[in-house]
Order: structure tokens, then C-alpha cells, then sequence
């Protein structure tokens, strides 16, 4: 208050030396009348007339830990009570006083649910380091019966590396698919991690031992989060929002692996690849894309050389995507890691 007279008898309006102090008008005008000494904001002690009192408190605990309601939560407790004639407070202050004293996490005598932790982060720097899979339907003319697409790709260089269709989801299939993969890619063992979502045929014995014997990581997302398989789920987008995607469904078997031919030689080997820069995601598994991107980049430097006025800055970004990660790390878990 010394502070704004001051302020006030130098010209200062009161408004602004409010503002710069930090309180509003009201405020000053409420400390100035002769019954206001101190801060009340900082004495203030406001108890409920209402509040429980001590004996009252322990009651209602003595009722909530004693036999046939010790594992209900108090949204049964209070009805029960009210049954038998009895009220001692509300199911919100129920809440409040078990909350209070830690006794509402799990009332049950089952086992509480565990927590399911985001898949460890996975990076590849070259191709044949990170696999993602998955299998989506494909229908069929017979309503309710559907093919299953297996599509295996490398994350790094966005490349399908193994496909297959069947009639069945099955655990042995899938491993015959990764068997042969890794015979084509000349995959030594410990090199290549292969993540997936949750399904059977992903964690299916057969499955899991064909991997260890192929010496193939297994990585698996957190059960129903399709967020953390996001390279499969965005390559099936692509496949079936094709404009040559079929209109009807498939006649049979024979007819799906046809468009699925050559769906993946359009992909691999003509698609132009946004997130790597637009070359094909062949060119990239073999290492052409640094020649190509080098290329592009001079060519763009000649053109900024021969009509400098036409550029207000650097030229486009041909540098090759170094690394490709999967479930990353995000900024603020980093922050509370590091603390």
C-alpha cells in the first residue's frame, strides 16, 4: 500500500501500480478501511461447519475396513447402510476419507491390474535392423469369410520385405513367413528386431520359438494400441485406399495374391516415398538413395546459381533420413527420466 501512495503522489494512476504490484483495485481499496491490518489471504483458516468430527471420521473407517464391506467400494457401502437404517455421511465423503487414508486404490482380495509400459523405443539406421508386421482381412464374396494378408516390412526403409496370403490366422504360417524372409535377406541372428501388436499368431508358440531359433528380437505394443505399430497400420492404409483397389471382393485366394502382386511391386519399386524423401522404398534397402538424393541436391544448387533471385533461401533439403525410430521416446518422458 506504501508502495502504490508512492507511486500515486508521483502522478501514477491507480490501475497500473496495481497491475504492477499484482492485486486488483478491490483489493486496495479493502486493505485501506481501518478493519483490515494484514493480508487475509494468507490468515485465512476456513473449516466446513459441517465436517465430520474426529469420532465421527474413525466410525465411518471402523465400517469400511469391517467384514462385508471391507471389499466394496463406497458407492455399495452407503445403499447397504441405508438399508439396514443407517447413515453416517454422504458416498462423495466416503471417497474423501478412504482417499484420505490410502484405502481406495484396490478394496478387493483379487490381485489389482497391472499397468501395461509403452514397447521399449526401437532405431534403424540401415535396412534389415527393425521389421514391423501385421495381418488384415481381406473379404471375400462369401459374406463373413475373409482371407488374411501377412505384410512384413523394414521400418527404415519402408521396403515390404515379405508378404504372403492365407486362408487362416495362424501362428505356424507366420513363422514359415519370417523363415523365409530371413533366408532371402541373409539375416544373421541378434540383427533384426520384429515388432508387432499383440495378436495370437504374433505371440503363438510356434511363432516365438521360430524367432529364437532365427535368432529374430521380438518386440510386441501394448495390448488394443494400434498407435504403437504405426508403420503396419499406415502401409495397410495405403494398400487398400488405392485407386486400384478392387471395388468387390476377392473371388478367391488365387485372385488376392494377383493384386497383391503386383500392389507390391508398385510399392517397393515406383511408390515415391514421402517420408524418405521421395525415392522407392527399393532404392533405399539398397543404398541408392544418398546417389539419388546427392543428385537432386546439385541439381537444385545449379538452379539457385543460375537465377540467385528466384531463391530467398537455402535450397530444398535433399539429405537422407539418417535414422528411423519407432515409439519413441517423447520430449516430457525424456524430461522426467532425466530427473
Amino acid at each position: 500500500m506504501q508502495r502504490i501512495d508512492e507511486a500515486r503522489a508521483a502522478g501514477a494512476r491507480l490501475r497500473p501500480a496495481c497491475d504492477i504490484i499484482g492485486i486488483s483495485i478491490k483489493t486496495y481499496q479493502r486493505w485501506r478501511a481501518p478493519s483490515n491490518r494484514e493480508d487475509g489471504r494468507i490468515t485465512a483458516r476456513q473449516s466446513p461447519s459441517h465436517k465430520l468430527s474426529e469420532a465421527e471420521r474413525q466410525q465411518l473407517l471402523a465400517i469400511a475396513n469391517a467384514p462385508g464391506y471391507a471389499d466394496l467400494p463406497p458407492s455399495k457401502i452407503v445403499p447397504k447402510l441405508a438399508d439396514q437404517g443407517v447413515y453416517l455421511a454422504s458416498e462423495s465423503t466416503f471417497y474423501r476419507v478412504l482417499k484420505a487414508e490410502k484405502q481406495l486404490a484396490h478394496r478387493q482380495k483379487s490381485k489389482p491390474g497391472g499397468g501395461t509400459k509403452k514397447p521399449e523405443p526401437l532405431t534403424a539406421t540401415g535396412p534389415n535392423q527393425v521389421y514391423s508386421w501385421d495381418i488384415t482381412y481381406l473379404p471375400t464374396v462369401v459374406k463373413g469369410l475373409f482371407l488374411y494378408l501377412y505384410l512384413v516390412m523394414d521400418i527404415y526403409s519402408r521396403k515390404i520385405v515379405g508378404w504372403q496370403v492365407y486362408q487362416d490366422e495362424s501362428s505356424a504360417l507366420a513363422a514359415d513367413l519370417m523363415a523365409d524372409i530371413c533366408r532371402r535377406e541373409n539375416i544373421a541372428k541378434n540383427q533384426v528386431t520384429l515388432h508387432s501388436d499383440n495378436g495370437s499368431p504374433m505371440k503363438g508358440a510356434t511363432m516365438l520359438s521360430t524367432l529364437q531359433t532365427l535368432g529374430v528380437i521380438p518386440s510386441f505394443s501394448r495390448p488394443s494400441v494400434s498407435n504403437d505399430n504405426p508403420y503396419s497400420e499406415s502401409l495397410f492404409r495405403t494398400l487398400k485406399y488405392r485407386p486400384e483397389y478392387p471395388s468387390k471382393p476377392f473371388k478367391n485366394i488365387l485372385d488376392a495374391r494377383a493384386w497383391i502382386t503386383g500392389f507390391v511391386d508398385w510399392y517397393n519399386n515406383e511408390h515415391l516415398h514421402s517420408a524418405i524423401k521421395f525415392v522407392t522404398p527399393a532404392q533405399r534397402h539398397r543404398g541408392e538413395d544418398v546417389q539419388i538424393l546427392k543428385q537432386r541436391h546439385e541439381v537444385y544448387v545449379a538452379a539457385k546459381t543460375n537465377t540467385p533471385t528466384r531463391w530467398s533461401g537455402e535450397t530444398r533439403n535433399w539429405k537422407p533420413i539418417a535414422e528411423v525410430n519407432l515409439n519413441p521416446v517423447k520430449s516430457k518422458q525424456k524430461q522426467k527420466e532425466a530427473a
